[in-house]
């Protein structure tokens, strides 16, 4: 009976958590990590916690528990990271992050003692790249993705620079941040766990704004302020780090300084290159065939191996080698750029520009639609929406194309959406008329 409850309990977390547009398909190995991190009571509690930020008298409601209660296991969940606390108009609110980039990172963003970290690092590697379904959820359904490539700015001209708009920045998000925190690299710790780490340091995890201020709060991550973090930025060049952050332009919550060996997002753009797991910058490398010398050092540092040596096809140097860069393997980061000693390799524009979500609304809509799951964001079985959040969800559908309209219009399964929509268009339309 006691086995069944704990099962029960667990199973529905995950529920919830799957409720996340990147989705957490439920598995054994998903239900013995959220054993570590959670007990049976607690799991009970936060499955039934509404997707949007909520404050402690609505956790109270819910819950069913007296104020007092209800705060003490909110500000306990909020000390292991499991929440996010943000205060807010004099109170606090809190959100349930998603396993990634969230409560997964966060469980080894320091080194702690209340978990079996070890374990936890063994179950985590399991799950994420030998059972694959989660990792595949998270990067590679849809078209709008979790995160983006930053260019690192070292390597652009001065003609690049002007087509690098402030949010494809990072040091444009480090100067504008209100609160930057530092934490271990949960991907390199992760492998640490396993023996299969590399060199590259680990305390250099990126955190921004809200996020930051509740991980410094409770000891998760250290506060720093912007010059310490531009100085991490550098070390993170000089190791040939890529920076991969949340894909939005406003209010950007991390960015992971990521190796190729260890790094969770790199690894998956390996092996799902062709469903475009990682937004990529809005540049290419472009090799000079006539000053490489086919050395091997942009094929070394390349993350995701989008670079190679080919036969130079010289017919007096037959073992010559030079350069070969794969365009849809590439993230566009600029690390082959700065990592060539014949300064071979310089970046272009794209064709096309990458498009990149305005804030987490915007994306969490766009992966909801794309994945199937608006419903879940609209409807909140515990919690109705306030007037605010269900326009800023609305205003995002109104102001996407047609198909992805029809997309939200179809899960939804609301007249009243329909119809919003419809005469939406038709004000446009008549507006385009005018004009």
């Amino acid at each position: 009976m006691a086995h069944h409850t704990i099962k029960s309990g667990y199973s529905s977390l995950s529920d919830r958590l799957n409720r996340f547009p990147q989705g957490a398909p439920p598995t054994d190995l998903l239900f013995s990590i959220l054993k570590i991190l959670f007990s049976e009571k607690e799991a009970e509690l936060v499955a039934s916690l509404p997707i949007k930020p909520f404050t402690a008298k609505k956790a109270s409601r819910i819950w069913k528990m007296d104020m007092t209660q209800t705060q003490k296991a909110l500000d306990k969940l909020a000390s292991r990271a499991i929440l996010i606390d943000i205060h807010q108009n004099g109170e606090n609110n809190y959100v349930l992050p998603p396993p990634m980039a969230g409560f997964f990172e966060f469980s080894l963003m320091r080194v702690r003692k209340d978990i079996d970290q070890k374990l936890l690092g063994e179950l985590f590697y399991e799950y994420l790249n030998v059972e694959e379904d989660f990792i595949k959820e998270l990067f590679t359904q849809g078209e709008t993705q979790l995160g983006r490539t930053f260019v690192q700015e070292p390597a652009l001209t001065a003609q690049n620079t002007l087509h690098v708009l402030d949010y494809e920045r990072a040091t444009e998000v480090i100067k504008t941040a209100s609160h930057i925190g530092i934490g271990i690299c949960y991907c390199r710790h992760k492998m640490e766990h396993m023996n299969r780490d590399c060199d590259a340091p680990k305390v250099i995890c990126m955190t921004f704004n809200n996020t930051a201020a509740s991980l410094v709060k409770h000891g998760h991550a250290r506060k720093v302020d912007e010059r310490e973090c531009m100085d991490l930025l550098q070390q993170a060049y000089d190791y040939n780090l890529v920076q991969f952050g949340e894909n939005v332009r406003e209010t950007v919550n991390f960015i992971c300084n990521c190796c190729g060996c260890c790094c969770e997002a790199m690894i998956a753009a390996r092996r799902f290159a062709i469903m475009n797991p990682i937004h990529t910058t809005n540049f290419l490398p472009e090799i000079n065939e006539l000053d490489c010398n086919g050395c091997g050092s942009c094929v070394y540092a390349c993350p995701v191996e989008a670079m190679s040596l080919v036969s130079s096809n010289d017919p007096h140097q037959e073992k010559a080698k030079k350069a070969n860069l794969n365009n849809d393997l590439c993230l566009g980061c600029g690390v082959c750029v700065r990592a060539c000693p014949k300064n071979a390799i310089f970046l272009k524009s794209r064709d096309a520009r990458v498009i990149t979500p305005i804030d987490g609304t915007h994306r969490a809509v766009i992966m909801a639609i794309e994945r199937g799951k608006l419903q879940h964001l609209i409807f909140d079985n515990h919690v109705l929406w306030s007037h605010r959040a269900m326009a800023a969800v609305l205003g995002v559908i109104l102001r996407l194309p047609p198909i992805k309209q029809a997309l939200a219009s179809h899960q939804v399964k609301s007249r009243y959406l329909e119809t919003l929509i419809r005469r939406y268009n038709k004000q446009n339309n008549n507006k385009q008329l005018v004009n």
